[in-house]
């Protein structure tokens, strides 16, 4: 298949690891953050850490979504499906994060209408379907899904659905890159672009990383190869004393971004003065509302939201390990009380959850490590 097995070929991934051991500097301990989730899987998923140099440490960033968001704010969504009236959808993703009174899929096993949909517009065709009912989708994701949003409320504008509304958490990636340089217990080298997010941003928003903070940044693929090429671009910077922008995953992501997503979203949203994040506390500028336009498509103008704040369950360090301070492992509570069927915190229930990463990776293969070892 083109673009997929021509990025997982064995023997020119030998040649990009190889390449990966010629320039580092044994003397040197290099501290990269990969952004993205989807990238903390693939380096699981692909066994990437084996083939690396031992003085090359991937630091998991809080490019996950799903894990970045409040329990306060699921408490908010899940309290409009206490109406029986309302039909409450959102991703698979979010349907096993726990809020304070559990997570939408057991708000389900109460009575509460609560339905998985794989895309906005899937919400909007059951608002269609279901006249007599209200329609709220949870929408959740940055920028690599708020123009799905805003398309979608576009049309139903246009169609004048007024039984139809979301309830926003998009957020944005360049403030929570700032906000995990600003900690002062934080100490980075450089930094693996996320590639999907870019897909819409596209590589200029990132220019400032280099010029302010003197690192790389490399925009990165999702393969085995993407990973290492990345790498090998970053050690190749770093060797030359340079701290640019580079787009590793040219065939996707285009420098200038989706001009039409982004217009799209300009026209939906606009930026929140604070929003706050899992782990990161408030930041400013770092999160989408819905324009006064559309109030009568916005869950929080058309319903009383409460506004919840919680603080995570004390033994869980989720926030620790959003900002790249502790691997998931080393959280009191990974593999044992937080386990993907039975979960605590966020990051071990979404796809693009770095806890959820290492217990279907790294851990089950250290467990059998174990075993082997033992037998």
């Amino acid at each position: 298949m083109r673009f997929v097995d021509e990025f997982r070929d064995p023997e020119i991934i030998t040649k990009a690891a190889a390449e990966v051991h010629r320039l580092v500097d044994p003397g040197r301990h290099y501290r990269f953050m990969e952004v993205c989730g989807g990238h903390t899987h693939a380096i699981y998923r692909f066994g990437l850490k084996d083939l690396l140099p031992e003085n090359i440490e991937l630091i998991h960033g809080p490019g996950c979504p799903v894990c970045v968001l409040p329990m306060g704010r699921i408490d908010d969504g899940l309290s409009l499906c206490q109406d029986s009236n309302v039909i409450f959808t959102a991703f698979g993703d979010m349907m096993r994060v726990p809020g304070t009174h559990g997570s939408p899929l057991e708000h389900k096993a109460r009575g509460a209408d609560v339905r998985i949909v794989y895309s906005p517009s899937d919400a909007l065709n059951l608002a269609r379907a279901n006249p007599d009912r209200h329609v709220m989708f949870f929408a959740i994701g940055f920028e690599t899904t708020a123009p799905s949003t805003a398309l979608t409320l576009l049309r139903a504008r246009v169609e004048g659905i007024k039984n139809f509304s979301v309830f926003c958490n998009h957020v944005t990636i360049i403030p929570a890159i700032r906000a995990i340089l600003d900690s002062p217990d934080m100490r980075l080298d450089a930094f693996i672009g996320p590639g999907h997010v870019s897909t819409v941003i596209g590589c200029r928003p990132y220019e400032w990383i280099c010029r302010n903070e003197n690192k790389p940044i490399v925009v990165s693929g999702f393969e085995p190869l993407d990973m290492l090429q990345s790498i090998v671009m970053i050690l190749r910077q770093l060797n030359a004393g340079e701290a640019k922008v580079e787009n590793q995953y040219k065939r996707v992501v285009p420098w200038e971004g989706n001009r039409a997503a982004l217009r799209a979203m300009a026209e939906v949203f606009q930026l929140r003065p604070y929003f706050e994040w899992r782990g990161l506390g408030f930041i400013s500028q770092s999160a989408l509302r819905i324009r006064d336009e559309f109030a009568e498509w916005d869950a929080e103008q058309r319903f009383q939201v409460p506004g919840v704040r919680v603080t995570d369950p004390r033994a869980a360090q989720c926030g620790e390990v959003l900002k790249g301070v502790l691997k998931p492992h080393q959280c009191k509570l990974f593999g044992r009380e937080c386990t993907p069927e039975h979960p605590i915190g966020a990051l071990m229930v979404s796809t693009e959850g770095s806890c959820a990463a290492y217990h279907s990776y790294e851990h089950r293969k250290q467990l059998l490590t174990n075993i082997q070892t033992a037998a």
